[in-house]
C-alpha cells in the first residue's frame, strides 16, 4: 500500500502566511492562495489517525472538474491546478458559515428527525418522513464553521441577526447554492447518481462573491446510486452510496461520535485500503474518467512544490 501525503511543510517565494485545516495546508502567496489536499480525512470534526492512499487528488481533481463545470453559473476561487493536489486561486475572506443543501432527508438530518427533532435551521418538517425520502424541494441548513470542535446548526435569520452575513448578502448565497445544487443534480444524474447533499463555502474580497473551497466532492457530498433507489426506499432498505458515510457508521458501529472522552478506533491496512478504493470509485463514476495515480514512488512533496513553484514563474513571465 502506498504510502500517504499526511502534512506538508513548504516555505515558497514570497509566502505570507500558512494554515492547517483538517485535511488541506493552505498556503498564502500575496492576494493567492495555494491549496494542497492531503491525504488526511476527518469524520464528526476529527481528523484521523491514518491518511487514506490517494484521497487528497481524488477530492482536488473531482472539485476541479466541479469548478470547470460550473464556473458559468457562479463565479469560482479556481486559477489553476498545476499539480494533481494542489489548486491556486484568489485569496478571499471566508463568510463564517457553511451552506449546507439537503435534497433528501438522510444523514445527521435523519437522525435528528428520527430522534423527534421536526425543525432544522428554521426550516420545519413535516411528521411522517422516511428515511431517505425526497424532499418537495430542497432545503438549505446551514451551520457556522467552527475553528475548532463541531460546527453548529444556525437559522437563516440567526444568521441575519448576529451580523454574520448582511442580509443581501446571503441572498445571494442561497441563489448560488441552488443552482449550483440543481446543475450538480443534472450532472449526477448523467452518470447515474443522485446528489443527497452537499455543502458549499463562499468568500470575498475586492472583486466581488466567489465559490471557493471544494464542490461536489465525498467529503462535502453525499450521493446515492439511481438504479434500485425507489425499490430500497419502498422497502426501507439502506441505499447504495458513494460517499463518506460509509466510514462515519463504520465509526459509529466501533461506538465513536467526535464526542468528547471517546477514542477513534484502529484502522486497520485492509480498512484504510477499502476507503481509498472507494474514494477511487467515486472518482470514476462521477467524472466518467479513469483515475490515474500520481506519482508516491519519489518524495510527492518535491513534485507538488516544483510543479507549484513553476507555476509562478511562468505567471510572471506572463
Amino acid at each position: 500500500m502506498k504510502t500517504p501525503l499526511k502534512e506538508t511543510h513548504f516555505a515558497f517565494p514570497g509566502q505570507t502566511g500558512f494554515y492547517r485545516g483538517k485535511v488541506r495546508d493552505v498556503y498564502f502567496v500575496d492576494d493567492l492562495l495555494i491549496m494542497v489536499a492531503t491525504d488526511r480525512i476527518s469524520a464528526f470534526d476529527v481528523v484521523l489517525p491514518r491518511a487514506i492512499p490517494f484521497k487528497g487528488q481524488v477530492l482536488n481533481q473531482i472539485a476541479n472538474y466541479f469548478l470547470d463545470a460550473t464556473a458559468h453559473l457562479v463565479p469560482n476561487w479556481k486559477l489553476a491546478s498545476p499539480d494533481p493536489v494542489v489548486t491556486i486561486g484568489r485569496k478571499c475572506k471566508p463568510y463564517p458559515v457553511e451552506m449546507i443543501i439537503r435534497g433528501y432527508l438522510t444523514g445527521s438530518a435523519w437522525r435528528a428527525y428520527k430522534s423527534g427533532i421536526r425543525e432544522i435551521c428554521g426550516v420545519k418538517l413535516p411528521d411522517g418522513m422516511q428515511e431517505n425520502q425526497r424532499f418537495p424541494e430542497p432545503i438549505i441548513t446551514p451551520t457556522t464553521k467552527a475553528a475548532e470542535g463541531h460546527d453548529q446548526d444556525i437559522s437563516k435569520e440567526e444568521i441575519i441577526r448576529q451580523g454574520l452575513i448582511p442580509a443581501e448578502e446571503y441572498q445571494i448565497l442561497e441563489k448560488f447554492t441552488r443552482k449550483l445544487f440543481e446543475y450538480g443534480t443534472h450532472m449526477a444524474a448523467e452518470k447515474g447518481l443522485i446528489l443527497v447533499d452537499t455543502k458549499y463555502e463562499f468568500g470575498k474580497n475586492q472583486e466581488g462573491i466567489f465559490l471557493i473551497d471544494e464542490i461536489h466532492t465525498p467529503d462535502s457530498s453525499r450521493y446515492f446510486y439511481a438504479e434500485g433507489y425507489e425499490e430500497r426506499f419502498m422497502k426501507g432498505e439502506a441505499q447504495r452510496q458513494l460517499s463518506k458515510e460509509f466510514v462515519r457508521e463504520w465509526l459509529m458501529d466501533q461506538g465513536f461520535m467526535g464526542r468528547q472522552g471517546e477514542k477513534v478506533p484502529f484502522m486497520d491496512d485492509t480498512f484504510v485500503e477499502q476507503i481509498s478504493q472507494r474514494y477511487i470509485e467515486l472518482f470514476e463514476k462521477v467524472t466518467g474518467k479513469s483515475f490515474v495515480p500520481s506519482d508516491y514512488d519519489q518524495n510527492p512533496e518535491d513534485r507538488i512544490y516544483q510543479n507549484i513553484v513553476t507555476w509562478f514563474e511562468n505567471k510572471q513571465k506572463q
